[in-house]
């Protein structure tokens, strides 16, 4: 798990991607968008219980620490590195979370729904 930033028309207005990918296949599996607070974290965990996890893979965030098991949690940035790695593609891909671009969005529910769709697209669709 990890979190990503990003801003809405301003940098004082950030939005914080949170999303967590399967350890082996890299695969994004949840994700939600909001503040870099406990209830957003609280969020994406709800979503992710279904999938029975046994470890999860952080770094060293205040919230990850509060609410996951020590026995279940991993803190370590060498775990992590697939999913740093997907920040990159995401960044790459996806103007508005670059970090020094003229893309960027003036509404919360625009830049949720076109960084959401296009996670969607690339990480859930079925390629045939």
């Amino acid at each position: 798990m990890d979190e990503q930033w990003s801003f809405v028309g301003s940098k004082g207005n950030q939005r914080w991607l949170w999303h967590a990918i399967d350890h082996q296949t890299g695969k994004v599996l949840a994700y939600v968008f909001g503040k870099r607070k406990d209830h957003t974290f609280l969020k994406l965990k709800k979503l992710l219980e279904s999938f029975g996890i046994s470890r999860f893979y952080t770094d060293n965030w205040k919230s990850y620490k509060r609410h996951i098991k020590p026995e279940l949690h991993k803190i370590s940035k060498m775990n992590i590195q697939k999913i740093e790695r997907k920040h990159l593609t995401f960044r790459t891909r996806i103007k508005r979370l670059a970090r020094k671009t003229i893309c960027f969005s003036k509404s919360e529910l625009l830049h949720d729904l076109v960084i959401g769709l296009w996670i969607n697209r690339h990480e859930f669709s079925l390629k045939i």
